[in-house]
């Protein structure tokens, strides 16, 4: 078939159900002029923009769009290198790939005011995971775009004393045949996608979780997301979790968190340096979810966040 200016190519409804379940039809993909990003637009109204993390993609926000469309204008775009998204390259020209991912959000957020007719402000971020440090420091960066935060399952802190990632990260971030054991086998995110659940996803939906990186050329963002986890401020990635003026930039906005408590990764302790960081916030625990939150408890969360955007100011 052939693709509309803009959007992604529609593959045949009924063989696109079988290969994502309850993935929103094409008549909801668009993609960045500019950058070929690919991300999801659904509803309308005030603009909330879902950022995913490692390994996952915008299939991650599935039952929560399809919940909250009919609230807000939902947008979950897929981070260059992950899900639809062209593959991130060294020939890009950007030395670090976390600062090409804030550009990339620079470019989506340019693209939805200039050529999709949204408010330049007013907006809501939904975070997760990877997607946590990313989207705070672009909303520090961008001062007044972001008025409300929701989190789920993430930081945007320094890891706070004691804490410690579960060796198995420590293994792929820390010696490089392991990584290139995981990133040959996709053993990362097979695991990810059952181990990040307390309630199992049916086989079609880890296949669809999967689908993506298929192919060894299409993981490298997957690998080098687990390697980039930083330890201390020597790492490149630590200024996005330890950005000028975090708490204070973020201290005024209404936040909402959303936790799964069976998160082997993020784990209650971070919970509570949340809670001890911005007291401002609103704190829902779901006691039978796992770090994929949006998955085990999609309607209690989507219930909670059409609340938090309606009573926000």
């Amino acid at each position: 078939m052939t693709a509309r200016a803009g959007h992604a190519p529609a593959p045949d409804r009924a063989a696109l159900e079988r290969l994502m379940p309850g993935y929103p039809a094409p008549r909801h993909w668009r993609r960045v002029p500019v950058t070929g990003q690919h991300y999801l637009d659904l509803g309308s109204g005030r603009p909330v923009l879902f950022l995913h993390g490692n390994p996952s993609w915008s299939y991650v926000w599935r039952k929560l769009l399809h919940r909250l469309a009919p609230h807000a204008r939902c947008l979950a775009p897929d981070l260059p290198g992950f899900g639809l998204s062209r593959r991130l390259r060294p020939a890009d020209g950007v030395p670090d790939p976390y600062e090409a991912q804030l550009e990339g959000l620079d470019s989506l957020h340019r693209h939805l005011v200039r050529n999709e007719g949204l408010p330049e402000r007013g907006w809501t971020f939904v975070l997760h995971d990877w997607g946590g440090p990313l989207g705070t420091a672009w909303a520090l960066r961008n001062p007044g775009v972001v008025a409300r935060l929701v989190v789920c399952n993430t930081v945007a802190f320094p890891f706070p004393e004691g804490f410690r990632l579960p060796f198995y990260l420590r293994w792929i971030r820390d010696h490089r045949p392991v990584a290139t054991f995981v990133h040959a086998t996709n053993a990362f995110a097979r695991v990810a996608v059952r181990a990040g659940v307390h309630h199992p996803m049916l086989p079609a939906e880890r296949r669809a979780y999967l689908r993506p990186y298929a192919r060894r050329a299409e993981r490298r963002a997957v690998t080098d997301a687990v390697r980039a986890i930083p330890r201390g401020p020597a790492d490149p990635v630590w200024h996005l979790l330890e950005p000028p003026g975090a708490v204070a930039g973020l201290a005024d906005l209404p936040l909402l968190v959303g936790w799964g408590m069976r998160d082997p990764v993020f784990t209650p302790d971070l919970l509570q340096e949340w809670a001890r960081l911005y007291p401002q916030a609103v704190i829902h625990r779901f006691p039978d979810a796992g770090h994929f939150v949006m998955e085990d408890a999609a309607a209690e969360l989507s219930d909670h966040i059409r609340d938090f955007l309606q009573g926000a100011p």
